[in-house]
């Protein structure tokens, strides 16, 4: 019998990075304050996970200005979109166990 857990995604382990994901998944492009707000965690701990996501190469960021501030959003990349719903059906594959 194949090792249900080797299909699972470890960079998804975290439930940070499966919230983000998750809001990501859904949504255009959500900017870095939403994020902190809708999955309520501080600056430097999602700033470490949304990292992490981009170094995979999961999400995309995008810098602009509005007035005199900055406004980071985060949008999916579709190596991202792949790989986390490649993730889900592992995870619905376990559950069912098929």
């Amino acid at each position: 019998m194949k090792n249900p857990i080797e299909a699972l995604n470890k960079i998804f382990d975290s439930r940070i990075r499966l919230g983000v994901m998750s809001v990501l998944i859904v949504n255009d492009g959500v900017s870095f304050n939403e994020l902190k707000q809708l999955l309520d965690l501080t600056d430097g701990n999602l700033a470490s996970h949304l990292n992490t996501l981009e170094q995979a190469e999961y999400l995309k960021v995008t810098k602009a200005f509005i007035g005199k501030k900055t406004n980071t959003t985060y949008t999916i990349t579709e190596l991202g979109r792949q790989s986390f719903k490649q993730h889900l059906d592992a995870l619905e594959k376990m559950i069912k166990g098929i």
